[in-house]
């Protein structure tokens, strides 16, 4: 398809005389109006904008116990979590010559380790992520992704998208020991319904620093949030000691810190720990249930529609690369099929399925407009696997305030829903809501999906809903009634 590019909104500067040999010619650079030091520049403003993951997908996929209580562990998650961006962002460039980044994706990681790990193996939910990302693949290849995109509701899409943001701030606020289970209510503020202890003044520190900077836009803001809340927090533990999250009897530790201990690993500085590569399994059909999987596999293919075809779009218009209306770019079919292989290989690569980052923006605002930044991002996300040590000196109360800070930049959705119409209002605040309070990212999107098809009925309204929404909301009746589905078929 022809394809008219829009003017960038900044100057084309002109290229030096270097530029302009097979590295121009290949990203396009000189014809974008950009240049090599531009791009340069603007991988590393991407990098040190979305480089937060490193450390957050750790503290979600690392500490999640499986159904057999193991553990990937943070080490090797840090670094499967690095080689994964920087290898599907370096294919990013390379094949689909866009400046977007690819990491693993938040909501979409603790929706595996909160709602699929926690069903079978890790080596079983893994697999589910490599099915899933297969399946997005196909569905690229042959344009029926699209399609079904277009099925779903912008509302619906709209409440999913702030649903997860909710669920993710709830883990942040859980993880941090600023929410716990509560005596005589389901949870509560602190320990004892009060907020207590020195972890606790580093949550609530790194939740106001990095809210402060990322409204005042600085660069990098959640990460340098989480840095400095860190450093804070290695020094409160020098001085207070509060300890870890049990005493020494074995007793809980209210004042304690709640995941890791914030000391200096030794060494600092060491190669990657990659065991977990391929470590995939695909007996969880066996194991958990034929439909039951394919519903968890179903949920992460509609949560992955949700997350790349809105930040791709959005992406590309900062950058200038879609047409007049807005409705295609260059390359597009290209970079969704890089996005598809990426979720395979977050799967194959234990990191959980991966996806393009909205974060990118950070570096198409500093001039990226091509390719070459998202190669730069890549390399720097190589050069990050030296490091992975580092992922133990955070503890979970410097790493929760960043979850929060993103579900509120998530729950900004919220926006794009017609609240005045009860036949969207009411799905739209199910799928939100239902999220959190189950730690079910399944439950909300089907509660959405369900009593969406169910209201419009009622409104009269039933040649309104497409017919991919009754035949998924038709799954996800059965996915909620599962045990009665067994119990009348006599299927285990």
């Amino acid at each position: 398809m022809s394809v008219t590019l829009q003017e960038p909104a900044a100057p084309v500067e002109s290229a030096e005389p270097a530029e302009r040999g097979r590295l121009d010619r290949f990203f396009e650079i000189t014809r974008r109006g950009s240049t090599v030091k531009r791009e340069v520049l603007a991988g590393i403003t991407t990098f040190a904008a979305m480089s937060y993951i490193v450390v957050l997908n750790p503290l979600i996929i690392g500490t999640a116990p499986d159904k057999d209580g193991n553990l990937l562990g943070m080490g090797p998650v840090a670094g499967v979590t690095c080689l994964v961006a920087a290898v599907m962002t370096i294919m990013m460039g390379v094949v689909g010559r866009v400046p977007f980044a690819v990491a693993t994706g938040l909501g979409l990681n603790a929706f595996v380790a909160y709602a699929v790990a926690s069903q079978m193996t890790w080596a079983e939910a893994m697999g589910l992520v490599v099915i899933e990302g297969l399946i997005i693949t196909v569905l690229v290849l042959t344009g029926f992704r699209k399609a079904v995109f277009r099925a779903i509701p912008a509302s619906l899409k709209a409440a999913i998208a702030a649903g997860i943001g909710l669920f993710i701030a709830m883990i942040g606020f859980v993880d941090g020991g600023f929410v716990r289970a509560g005596t005589g209510v389901p949870v509560q503020l602190g320990g004892d319904g009060t907020l207590r202890g020195w972890p606790t003044v580093i949550f609530l520190v790194g939740l106001l620093l990095t809210g402060i900077m990322v409204a005042r836009k600085v660069k990098a803001g959640v990460l340098i949030g989480i840095v400095v809340t860190t450093v804070l927090a290695v020094i409160v533990n020098a001085f207070a000691k509060p300890g870890g999250a049990f005493l020494p009897d074995g007793q809980p530790n209210p004042n304690g810190w709640r995941l890791n201990v914030p000391t200096l690993p030794d060494p600092l500085v060491k190669a990657p720990d990659l065991h977990l590569l391929g470590n995939v399994s695909f007996s969880a059909f066996a194991h958990v249930g034929v439909m039951t999987a394919l519903l968890l596999v179903f949920t992460l293919v509609l949560a992955d529609f949700f997350d790349v075809m809105g930040t791709t779009v959005g992406l590309a218009k900062q950058a200038g690369l879609t047409n007049a209306d807005g409705t295609d770019m260059p390359r597009l079919g290209k970079v969704l099929f890089v996005d598809g292989v990426a979720a395979v290989a977050g799967g194959a690569g234990n990191a959980s399925s991966a996806t393009t980052y909205v974060e990118s923006s950070s570096g198409i605002a500093d001039g990226g407009r091509t390719g070459l930044t998202s190669v730069v991002t890549g390399v720097l996300f190589l050069g990050a696997l030296l490091l992975t040590p580092l992922v133990s000196l955070v503890p979970s109360e410097a790493a929760g305030p960043a979850l929060v800070i993103v579900g509120a930049l998530m729950i900004r959705q919220v926006k794009d829903i017609d609240f005045t119409d009860v036949g969207v209002a009411v799905p739209a605040f199910l799928t939100m809501t239902l999220m959190p309070f189950t730690y079910s990212i399944t439950n909300g999107i089907g509660a959405g999906f369900v009593s969406w098809v169910a209201i419009r009925v009622a409104q009269g309204k039933a040649r309104t809903v497409h017919p991919l929404m009754w035949a998924v909301s038709a799954a996800f009746v059965v996915y909620f009634g599962i045990n009665l589905v067994k119990a009348v078929t006599g299927v285990s």
